[in-house]
């Protein structure tokens, strides 16, 4: 007979299990269940269910002064294109 479920075992940092708990409290889900709706997506996608990347610096701040609405605003690609110099 086939169990139904298994135990699984992970190291990971006391702040981020406490911080990741939190949230997954806060949106109904156990660690459990997340673990395991985190599975069924990499079987879905056949891998990671996201693009992890790593980024440069530049790119980092690019994406910080964006978030904080402080990127440069274009009204078309032409004056885009001449802030590049292209």
């Amino acid at each position: 007979m086939e169990r139904k479920t298994v135990t699984s075992q992970v190291r990971l940092a006391p702040t981020l299990k406490l911080q990741a708990e939190h949230v997954l409290d806060s949106i109904g889900l156990s660690p459990s269940s997340a673990i395991e709706l985190f599975y069924k997506q990499i079987i879905a996608y056949k891998g990671l269910p996201f693009s992890p990347k790593v980024v440069n610096a530049a790119t980092a701040k690019a994406m910080t002064e964006i978030k904080d609405r402080k990127g440069s605003k274009y009204n078309t690609a032409q004056e885009l294109f001449l802030d590049l110099g292209l």
